[in-house]
């Protein structure tokens, strides 16, 4: 064989091991839980050397428009895409995604039945879930206790601002609350949506009218622009839920109402400063408890327009597998695994012992009701958005309104009508209101 044959030989073995190989592309939203994906992706990569995995990471209300905008145009620029419960149902009816087709061995009736209904349309799954979450109340233990406060179980919100008010001490640089104010219908709104609940408020009426000014409304509203105004941070219109959790994680916040999957950072010591002194309770009620809480789903999905299928299915079993969370335990404790997706993980013993917020967040996700978000009838699905289309643009215009409000731009009042406005025009347009 001559030396020519042998490089020929040699430059066709080459080609060819390149041609088995593929490369995903994968957008994420920018937070810890992600991070970690991204630390432990080596792990997949040994298991699959062909598959090579090019991560997107990116602000969350950036992450929903550019994915929005690929998958609806598509584009093909993603192979798999992080959206939530919200988008799933919506974008499968579309026909936008893949149906989930999970190995053997990834045992889909381990997921939480309520997390597995959030993803499916027309009795299939169309996502799998990374972490699913309520939301709950944080609050400083040792604060509390100096205070000579207690927190209840089960807090309303005329309570929080009760304890809001005792506790800020901005010379010490400590605020009362840190809430979510960066606008965004996945944000801001997020929070606000759950306080109109809970002050006995609902989007629309039976036949798709808003109802944005209303009492329930206003008095949310009023109550959240005092909560942050007051007794919140400076610059409370940046912060969204990534940054609320630093303020919380570094000691400045002695009450956080957000999402039950922040416990487990709070908790360890190695994230944040306060571990030792973090406690938990219920997410705020007021008037009543109805969708005082929300359920909130981060799954993974493929896009139809994927050009690798097979290979974002084998990466998406992996990450939201029983055994990729025995690899965060191993790597960071079982206090960092992530929640609220399947029976095994609220099962084991080992995470019962570090995880003192384990039943919690168990019974948060458990009593939220996404077919029962508010006191009244409404016409919708969800609890802190609403199962439609049009509710991105809406969420997103009136959680801007909401930001402008804390701002001082415009009275809560006026704030309200402008909301209402603008959510009319939308509905009439849709053609679901006259």
């Amino acid at each position: 064989m001559t030396i020519k044959t042998l490089l020929f030989i040699a430059g066709m073995s080459a080609t060819s091991v390149a041609a088995a190989q593929s490369a995903i592309t994968v957008a994420v939203v920018n937070n810890p839980d992600m991070v970690t994906m991204q630390k432990l992706s080596g792990e997949f990569g040994k298991l699959h050397p062909n598959i090579k995995v090019n991560f997107v990471t990116l602000p969350e209300n950036e992450l929903r428009q550019k994915v929005t905008t690929d998958i609806a145009t598509s584009a093909g620029q993603y192979d798999v895409v992080m959206l939530s419960n919200y988008e799933t149902p919506i974008w499968a009816k579309n026909g936008w995604l893949m149906p989930m087709t999970p190995a053997a061995d990834y045992d889909v009736n381990d997921l939480l039945k309520s997390v597995r209904q959030g993803l499916s349309y027309s009795n299939k799954i169309y996502a799998l879930p990374f972490y699913a979450e309520s939301s709950m109340t944080y609050y400083r233990k040792d604060l509390f206790a100096a205070a000579k406060l207690t927190m209840p179980a089960e807090p309303t919100w005329t309570q929080i601002g009760q304890f809001a008010a005792k506790l800020t001490d901005k010379s010490k640089g400590t605020y009362g609350i840190c809430l979510r104010g960066l606008p965004g219908w996945g944000e801001n709104m997020a929070l606000f949506d759950t306080m109109v609940n809970a002050y006995g408020g609902r989007w629309f009426d039976m036949n798709w009218k808003p109802e944005l000014t209303s009492a329930p409304w206003k008095n949310a509203a009023n109550q959240y622009k005092t909560l942050l105004t007051q007794y919140g941070p400076p610059g409370a219109t940046s912060n969204g839920f990534t940054e609320s959790e630093t303020l919380f994680a570094n000691g400045q916040c002695a009450m956080w109402v957000d999402s039950t999957v922040a416990a487990g950072y709070l908790s360890d010591p190695t994230t944040s400063k306060v571990a030792k002194d973090v406690g938990f309770a219920q997410s705020p009620h007021e008037v009543t408890k109805a969708g005082s809480n929300w359920l909130y789903i981060w799954a993974l999905a493929i896009p139809k327009s994927s050009k690798h299928a097979a290979d974002a299915q084998t990466f998406i079993d992996w990450a939201t597998s029983k055994g990729y969370i025995a690899s965060v335990a191993k790597a960071k404790g079982w206090i960092s695994v992530p929640p609220g997706t399947r029976q095994s993980t609220y099962a084991n013993p080992e995470y019962l012992k570090v995880a003192p917020f384990a039943k919690l967040v168990a019974q948060a996700i458990g009593t939220a009701d996404p077919t029962k978000p508010s006191v009244q009838q409404v016409p919708y699905t969800g609890i802190q958005f609403v199962d439609i289309p049009e509710f991105q643009a809406i969420g997103t215009r009136v959680g801007q309104i909401m930001a402008g409000i804390l701002a001082g731009q415009t009275t809560v009042d006026q704030g309200l009508l402008l909301a209402q406005t603008f959510t009319q025009r939308m509905m009439i347009q849709s053609g679901k209101s006259k």
